[in-house]
């Protein structure tokens, strides 16, 4: 990671590019977070590119911002260890209440501290 950016940062960056309404904001902070060749893996699917990586967040946002009134926040736990960040999220409705979502995030970094792989868990959600 370069040192203006922290891996904390990292989180919140990441967080943010799921929630992002403007398409072209959203496809620059993919290209400000993952290499070109970067990968997401999320259950069975995995996607690789830009291109692809725009499409799988278009849709979540669709389902689950759009469509559904969440949003995703960061859980401020996020930890670096050599090329490795590790943090959870939260979806949560934008207008306020539980947590309707868990996930944990596992990146492996490229030298310029980009995302080269994204491992995506999906958690189970706590009762209320």
């Amino acid at each position: 990671m370069t040192a203006s950016t922290s891996f904390a940062e990292l989180a919140d960056r990441y967080v943010a590019a799921w929630n992002e309404t403007d398409a072209a904001a959203r496809r620059a902070a993919i290209a400000r977070l993952w290499l070109p060749e970067g990968e997401h893996h999320v259950r069975s699917l995995r996607v690789k590119g830009h291109e692809a990586l725009e499409q799988r967040v278009i849709g979540s946002h669709e389902k689950n911002v759009q469509g559904g009134g969440f949003r995703f926040v960061s859980a401020g736990d996020a930890q670096l260890l050599n090329d490795a960040v590790m943090f959870h999220w939260h979806m949560v409705p934008a207008a306020g209440g539980p947590i309707a979502a868990l996930g944990l995030e596992f990146l492996l970094l490229a030298e310029d501290g980009r995302i080269a792989v994204d491992y995506q868990f999906i958690l189970p959600t706590p009762s209320a």
